[in-house]
């Protein structure tokens, strides 16, 4: 194709007999994306899709009924496909496998897969999303890599939300863009996603994992009472993975787990140095710093400080009545 040319195409089941749905469906799949098992849940199998297509992208909003794809070791030695296809539902959902890993998509959800690989997708009846296919190139050199980087994606928030917003907008527009204009916003969608999708391991990577580790941190010293606040939670709520939160933890020397005791145990501290606090039950502070119990907290205090929290609250007082006596 020129690369200078844009096109959009509808297509759909519905203007056809139900006995020939299926086999539609089959061919036009397979006819734009690639070669694929299909296992339709019933009769009468009912879907639309809308591509847009440039040289270097492909865009599909679909609408269907439930249905399973399934890629094999087969298909890939007989029809090889380097590209990635980036997967968000907009209702409906889908459960997604690669690497022997499974991931429920559902709305403010997506996955990137490469289908260099054996895949299954199976998707929920009424499912209705976007598929964009990227060059492999386009993932894997920025990255340094050549494996699929991320089965679930947040894309509810941060940079998550900015590329669903940018890809619901490409959808949208279909009509008003220029071949030119679709790559070029292709373009920037995908240098988002590779942010997002994975630790990043190119040469700046540990500037970008020290900015993420700081910005980990703060969450957690604000957030360290929620007894609740666990690594993934962590990555949802900042818009990031698990995996860049576990990387750039670890390029700070600590794990999600060890960073949340660490400022639970700063605050408990805290709140025992604190006379204003000198009438909190021990029990009632442990549970007030995001401790699951009091005993959490002591052997964790114990080990940190090398003295109990009761001591420490002794010791502490220690000082104020010196003066007043």
């Amino acid at each position: 194709m020129p690369w200078n040319v844009y096109t959009v195409e509808r297509a759909s089941t519905d203007e056809l007999p139900p006995r020939e749905r299926a086999e539609f469906w089959r061919e036009h799949i397979t006819a734009h994306q690639c070669d694929l098992d299909y296992r339709f849940s019933g009769p009468g199998f009912s879907g639309t899709t809308v591509h847009q297509r440039s040289a270097a992208y492909q865009l599909v909003e679909f609408r269907s009924d439930a249905i399973s794809y399934l890629r094999t070791p087969a298909h890939i030695r007989r029809a090889p496909d380097e590209d990635y296809r980036l997967v968000i539902p907009f209702a409906g959902g889908m459960t997604v496998r690669q690497h022997d890993r499974w991931s429920r998509l559902t709305p403010g959800t997506g996955a990137l897969v490469t289908l260099a690989e054996p895949l299954e997708l199976r998707q929920a009846s009424d499912t209705h999303g976007l598929v964009l296919t990227i060059p492999a190139r386009q993932v894997d050199e920025p990255l340094g890599r050549s494996t699929p980087p991320a089965l679930q994606l947040n894309l509810r928030v941060g940079l998550g939300r900015v590329v669903a917003d940018l890809l619901k907008g490409l959808a949208r527009e279909r009509h008003t863009l220029t071949g030119p204009q679709f790559d070029a916003a292709c373009d920037r969608l995908v240098e988002l996603l590779c942010l997002i999708s994975t630790g990043d391991e190119r040469s700046d990577a540990p500037a970008r994992l020290a900015e993420l580790s700081a910005l980990v941190r703060r969450y957690v010293r604000a957030h360290a009472a929620d007894p609740d606040l666990n690594g993934t939670t962590i990555a949802l709520d900042l818009g990031w993975s698990l995996r860049q939160i576990q990387l750039a933890l670890q390029h700070a020397g600590t794990t999600p787990r060890d960073l949340i005791r660490e400022e639970r145990l700063r605050l408990a501290r805290r709140l025992l140095q604190d006379p204003s606090h000198a009438h909190l039950p021990i029990t009632d502070l442990a549970y007030a710093a995001g401790f699951s119990s009091p005993s959490a907290l002591s052997t964790a205090f114990r080990h940190r400080y090398g003295t109990t929290p009761r001591e420490a609250r002794r010791s502490a007082a220690l000082p104020v009545l010196g003066k007043g006596g």
